[in-house]
């Protein structure tokens, strides 16, 4: 799976992206949301409020009960407004 990380939680995780392999547990974006908060502090952090987050999933906005595969490409980023 690749994770694409924008705007403040890519300062807050210190990465813009990477390449994992799924844990065995993880089959959606919240399960995924838990694991990356289980990491480290950063990712703690970055993923502390949900309502602060959006995600894409292979480029189409999705909701935390979208499920994910290690084919898929992620993206995390914060709320955008137009102008």
């Amino acid at each position: 799976m690749k994770l694409l990380y924008f705007a403040w939680v890519r300062n807050k995780v210190g990465i813009a992206e990477e390449n994992i392999t799924l844990p065995d547990h993880v089959g959606d974006i919240a399960a995924l949301l838990s694991w990356l908060r289980e990491r480290n502090d950063g990712f703690a952090d970055a993923l502390s409020d949900m309502t602060a987050i959006r995600f894409a999933v292979n480029q189409e906005i999705a909701a935390l009960d979208q499920p994910v595969t290690d084919d898929d490409e992620i993206a995390l980023f914060p709320p955008m407004t137009g102008g």
